[in-house]
């Protein structure tokens, strides 16, 4: 089929995949790229969540300054080679990293770091917000765990959904990177200054 070989180079100049893994996807997906896309991004992240339990030990500590000079980020990103770490999808992960940061201000890296205490008394609030509107005791458990779940993605950083493309959350965003990159892609730590913040 003539148009084989023009497939296999669109897919592969759109996903970065091996020509034999651009081929089977092709051939699973009745030639359809779109279709392909998805297929390889599916096994890239499958991928990606094997290697969840590998260590991650090298990577860069870098700093985003927002325009104006009001607002900056300092962020340790890892992967398990120096030279992963090195590449421009690392970097260009990383410096993407530092400017949603920087946007959406978000105060713990995930769930598990968010204080008890704090989630407790949120739900003390959520819970008089929906008695205010009449609802039935029923539902009332599921409205308050659903404002839960959207304060986590307010306040978690991994949950945020990405400034560039808010379809994806950052844990996805580093899952794909990880996929791509053959190695497990994290978050460290993050700090965010703004001026005038004590």
């Amino acid at each position: 089929m003539g148009e084989g070989p023009a497939l296999i180079k669109e897919l592969r100049e759109k996903t970065g995949a091996g020509i034999m893994d651009c081929k089977r996807a092709l051939s699973e997906s009745g030639n359809s790229v779109d279709q392909a896309i998805k297929l390889l991004r599916e096994k890239g992240l499958a991928a990606a969540q094997r290697r969840e339990g590998r260590s991650a030990k090298e990577g860069t500590i870098s700093s985003y300054i927002h325009p104006g000079s009001r607002i900056g980020v300092l962020l340790e990103a890892r992967c398990e080679t120096d030279f992963v770490a090195r590449t421009d999808v690392f970097q260009a992960l990383v410096k993407d990293l530092g400017m949603h940061i920087a946007a959406t201000g978000p105060h713990y890296l995930d769930r598990a770091d968010v204080p008890e205490s704090i989630i407790e008394s949120e739900r003390e609030v959520y819970l008089a917000q929906a008695k205010e509107l009449n609802k039935p005791e029923a539902a009332l458990k599921k409205i308050v765990e659903g404002k839960v779940e959207k304060f986590y993605s307010d306040i978690c950083l991994l949950e945020q959904p990405f400034v560039k493309d808010q379809k994806k959350t950052i844990k996805e965003l580093l899952l794909e990177a990880s996929a791509q990159l053959g190695e497990r892609v994290d978050i460290q730590r993050f700090s965010l200054y703004r001026l005038g913040d004590s």
